[in-house]
């Protein structure tokens, strides 16, 4: 049996002082990210020099200049050098961020039921946003799309999905929009796993252009029941068509390029999407080495001040870190989304979403896991919820823990992502109220207990319209 090693005084006290300057770090990272929030974004403004900085919230360089990595990774600001330098307010691009979650959701091993499940509950309500709002120009961008993908029909190429992403945007909500990308993004490196022939290939594309056409039309034309009965009825098409092409899990699947601008971005941030492609192809081995630095250096041709900001960007997303000394390399670890949580919490922020954007979507998603989670044995259901509930009397007065263990309940690592984004924004966006009153804490955990009341006599009905009515409540929270 191979012992442990034990940690060194010395070696404790040093790793015990890293946490605490890791967790004064992530404090001053947020202070500075809710001033953005509550400045509404005024980008290309500087919040203050670095000496400005520090001395305002008296801290060590080291810590401040962790604190102002983490701001830069979440895409809030950077800060430039010199003269009239500081931190500089910037705008987020998700893009990386959903790279992220899509890898992680593929590690995870989210099937292809989990994913159209999650497309079923966003994507008509989409098309109803859209069919109710739709403009000469947004038609004009529909019948582009449709145009584009008449153009690549029997050439067994491109995207046959960017119909859908357009829709999500045409409905209003940045909130569809973002979540909907991310399930493209997943659903399209499912589909490049399949081994299928030309011709079937081709005539997968034809039915989708012809079933995007219908949707289109019925947006079109105002008939909001259409449009949501044919997007219904193509993602019940496309989920039959994946699971009827199965081959080999995404995991195992050779490096998946998806189409990617690489113009304006730095060499670092392509670097690290080459390595989490690589490591996710590889099929994850946790604790193993991927390669020394000097094999990583050879094996992606770039100076080590590019390998070292790459790696950065890795281990900011728990995906690996570099490990020093002999037998060291790029040690991979398990995958956490944490930080792109945040990193899609703040885009949508920026993104200028209300209250009704979040909620509305908020809705549509644990309203849909009451029923999955109905299906659940009672017994579980009472004992997981139940344990939540008197929990909460000590700590959780807002009650995020009990919607986090309802979505998880449903079993859908989709959707519990999704939440988690949902909560982390409304969490920065209700600061004012949390914790909240103690009457307004017991009113909560009442309503909760209803819902849990209601779930478990196997009334989803009754269940699904307190929710419903809880949620709209919680409107008043936002700020």
């Amino acid at each position: 049996m191979t012992s442990t090693p034990t940690a060194s005084p010395d070696n404790a006290d040093q790793e015990s002082t890293a946490t605490t300057e890791n967790k004064l770090a992530a404090r001053i990272a947020r202070e500075l990210e809710n001033e953005v929030i509550d400045r509404h974004w005024p980008i290309g403004e500087v919040l203050g020099s670095e000496t400005a900085l520090r001395e305002r919230f008296g801290v060590s360089r080291a810590v401040f200049r962790e604190a102002v990595r983490l701001v830069e990774h979440h895409q809030v600001g950077r800060m430039r050098r010199g003269p009239n330098g500081g931190l500089v307010v910037t705008a987020p691009d998700a893009g990386p961020a959903t790279r992220a979650l899509v890898i992680y959701l593929e590690y995870l091993g989210t099937s292809v039921d989990d994913l159209l499940e999650a497309r079923l509950l966003l994507e008509p309500l989409a098309a109803r946003l859209a069919t109710e709002q739709i403009s000469e120009e947004g038609i004009a961008a529909l019948r582009e799309q449709l145009a584009a993908e008449e153009q690549l029909l029997g050439f067994g190429s491109g995207r046959d999905d960017e119909i859908h992403t357009r829709l999500a945007t045409l409905s209003g909500n940045p909130v569809l929009a973002l979540f909907t990308e991310v399930s493209i993004r997943l659903t399209y490196r499912y589909a490049r796993t399949r081994r299928i022939s030309r011709s079937a290939a081709d005539a997968a594309t034809a039915d989708a252009h012809r079933r995007h056409t219908e949707i289109v039309d019925a947006i079109i034309s105002g008939d909001v029941a259409a449009a949501e009965t044919r997007v219904v009825s193509h993602l019940a098409d496309v989920q039959e068509w994946l699971l009827a092409h199965r081959a080999r899990s995404s995991r195992e699947a050779q490096p998946l390029r998806e189409p990617a601008e690489a113009s304006g971005r730095k060499l670092a941030e392509v670097v690290a999407e080459r390595l989490h492609d690589d490591i996710a192809a590889d099929g994850w081995q946790i604790g193993s080495v991927f390669g020394s630095e000097a094999d990583l250096l050879e094996r992606y041709d770039v100076s080590r001040a590019v390998l070292r900001e790459a790696v950065r960007l890795l281990e900011h997303h728990s995906v690996a870190r570099m490990r020093r000394g002999p037998g060291g390399g790029l040690l991979v670890e398990t995958p956490d989304p944490t930080a792109s949580i945040r990193t899609m919490a703040l885009y949508l922020d920026y993104q200028g979403l209300t209250g009704q954007d979040l909620r509305v979507v908020r809705e549509a998603v644990e309203l849909g896991c009451i029923k999955a989670a109905a299906e659940v044995p009672t017994a579980l259901t009472a004992e997981r919820l139940g344990s939540v509930l008197e929990r909460g009397v000590h700590g959780d007065e807002s009650g995020d823990r009990f919607h986090a263990e309802l979505v998880d309940l449903a079993g859908n690592p989709v959707l519990s992502l999704f939440l988690r984004i949902i909560t982390e924004l409304w969490s920065r966006h209700s600061r004012a109220e949390r914790p909240p009153a103690p009457a307004v804490a017991e009113e909560v955990r009442r309503v909760h207990k209803a819902i849990l009341d209601a779930i478990v006599s196997g009334d989803t009905g009754i269940a699904r319209h307190r929710m419903r009515r809880h949620l709209q409540a919680l409107d008043t929270w936002w700020h």
